[in-house]
């Protein structure tokens, strides 16, 4: 039974639990800040703050099904014109009778829009996940139960636009076919996995964000292994991670005739009102030139400096952490009030300060972006994402202590988690175009149930990988598997992926260590070198004996 006085964190509570229990309360008609659950993680704490938080009443569309001309009244979250809402509806295919809505982008969107603009080839968010099919008839299920999907979720149906207005715009259509690109059969039977990929490989393709679906499936018989195969690719602008498995769960209720049970889907625009009316700028900017303002270096691992890449020469490695580690870590986490994601923003600081030779680094953080996103966040397809800056001192301080003021800063980052990018930078000291930070960290979870009904939906259907990138030239993502984890680190080629991996497992270690025997032990004391390079620097770099003739002496 849970207590008033229990920690939700000791509990094995984290965000991901957390956007579920806020979302259960807004059923039951309760609302509270969720910075409140992180910062004083017990029932009694958050009883105690019901009420004290009120979501952002989003205005409703004034555009109907059938309207000959869309006018500025009609779209309560855009300024615009007359004579830009008609360029933009022009642009539509059906004119204003498929327009539903134009409303601006979220913080996110913004920031991979400008990435999409300033490629020179090639797109760093255009995503790929790839499946297998026993036969055609499973393919074309699965092609049609993603339309289904489609269908249901505006974000799936959503355009941009961006030339000649003063701030990008999404367009909302109401109808917008998916699109099904096949490959002509090879006659040598050569490898169909190889040709997706090296036709549509993110590093020279680009989808046209201009149309919608900002998605599309790239199919090719595949003789040699009797099935066929799919790249469903798709913008990183209107689906994350979360919005993947909803996307999976919603699929799943296609396939198996069972869309009635989904409930009615959630409207993307409910987010982007919140992102932009929920918190003033001046909030934000309070917030964080209290932790930035007095940040005039930038903390550039390596000295990698550019965070415009395309995702070109760039390596990844997936390292699995140690399953008695794994459990180790988890339950210092519990025995400290705190979330295991702490931990691992924690080591990853120490890491990037070693490799920067600096004792107070910034690098940047995803944040889930669902916990002020209104009603149905849980359930919401879209970009709700953000990647803010995180600053974590690492001199003068022990490992328990720090791991305390990791918690408490990432809780605080929950407050402003829809706050632009280009804000948070430029409330430190660091001029542009500088960049602030050129490594980021993306802890999210895995945990994956497989069900009966699962297995029927999916029979005849298999996941064979995909791929990702970002702008970033040091990227680190921890994968929580529910008890276990995994490490994917993305780099540079030459900077050494899984060295890098290496060292934040052997931080990893060191810290559960300290925490366990002397958590007072200074943050700088604990070691990211494995013992394997240990050897080689302290052996090797210092064999400088050579021999001499005896007889000179």
């Amino acid at each position: 039974r849970v207590g008033r006085h229990d920690n939700f964190f000791e509990l094995g509570g984290h965000s991901l639990l957390a956007m579920r229990l806020i979302e259960r309360m807004r059923q039951a008609e309760l609302s509270v800040d969720v910075r409140v659950l992180f910062s004083q993680p017990t029932l009694q704490a958050l009883a105690a703050a019901v009420g004290g938080h009120r979501d952002v009443v989003v205005p409703a569309c004034a555009v109907v099904e059938g309207c000959e001309r869309i006018t500025p009244d009609m779209l309560p979250l855009a300024v615009l014109s007359q004579e830009a809402i008609d360029r933009i509806v022009a642009s539509v295919p059906g004119g204003a009778r498929n327009v539903q809505e134009i409303y601006p982008l979220a913080p996110l969107q913004e920031g991979i829009l400008y990435h999409h603009l300033t490629a020179k080839m090639g797109d760093p968010y255009v995503l790929q996940t790839l499946f297998g099919f026993d036969r055609r008839a499973r393919l074309d299920d699965f092609a049609q139960a993603l339309q289904g999907v489609i269908d249901r979720h505006d974000i799936l149906r959503t355009s941009m636009v961006w030339e000649n207005l003063d701030e990008p715009m999404q367009v909302v259509w109401r109808q917008a076919r998916l699109s099904v690109d096949e490959l002509d059969a090879d006659p040598s039977g050569g490898d169909a996995v190889a040709r997706l990929y090296e036709r549509f490989d993110a590093r020279h393709y680009r989808l046209d964000v201009r149309q919608a679906p900002m998605l599309r499936l790239a199919i090719a018989e595949d003789v040699a292994n009797q099935r066929w195969v799919a790249m469903l690719l798709f913008h990183h602008m209107v689906l994350d991670h979360t919005g993947l498995e909803v996307l999976e769960r919603e699929m799943q209720a296609q396939l198996l005739g069972k869309v009635h049970e989904l409930g009615e889907s959630v409207p993307y625009r409910n987010y982007v009102a919140q992102a932009r009316l929920g918190v003033d700028q001046q909030a934000h900017e309070a917030f964080f030139r209290d932790m930035l303002g007095d940040v005039d270096e930038p903390t550039l691992p390596f000295g990698l400096r550019d965070v415009q890449g395309d995702g070109n020469g760039v390596e990844e490695v997936k390292l699995a952490v140690e399953a008695g580690l794994c459990r180790r870590l988890r339950d210092q986490a519990r025995q400290l009030g705190v979330s295991a994601a702490s931990l691992m923003h924690l080591a990853w600081a120490h890491v990037l300060g070693r490799v920067s030779g600096r004792d107070d680094v910034v690098f940047g953080t995803v944040l889930l972006g669902r916990m002020q996103a209104g009603d149905g966040a849980d359930r919401a397809l879209g970009m709700f994402i953000n990647t803010l800056p995180l600053r974590v001192s690492l001199a003068g301080q022990g490992v328990y202590a720090a791991v305390k003021a990791t918690h408490k800063r990432l809780s605080g980052l929950l407050g402003h988690e829809h706050a632009p990018l280009a804000l948070a930078q430029r409330c430190s000291g660091v001029v542009a175009p500088t960049p602030l930070f050129s490594s980021m960290l993306n802890y999210r979870h895995c945990g994956i149930e497989v069900t009966a009904q699962a297995l029927t939906a999916w029979q005849g259907i298999e996941s064979i990988g995909g791929e990702e990138r970002t702008n970033y030239p040091l990227a680190l993502a921890v994968d929580d598997e529910g008890e276990g984890f995994s490490l994917v680190v993305q780099a540079l080629v030459g900077t050494g992926a899984r060295r890098i991996g290496e060292y934040v497992q052997t931080t990893l270690e060191s810290l559960v260590s300290a925490l366990e025997q002397a958590p007072d032990t200074p943050l700088q004391a604990l070691t990211s070198l494995p013992a394997a390079e240990r050897l080689h620097l302290l052996e090797t770099f210092n064999a400088t004996a050579v021999d001499y003739p005896q007889g000179l002496t």
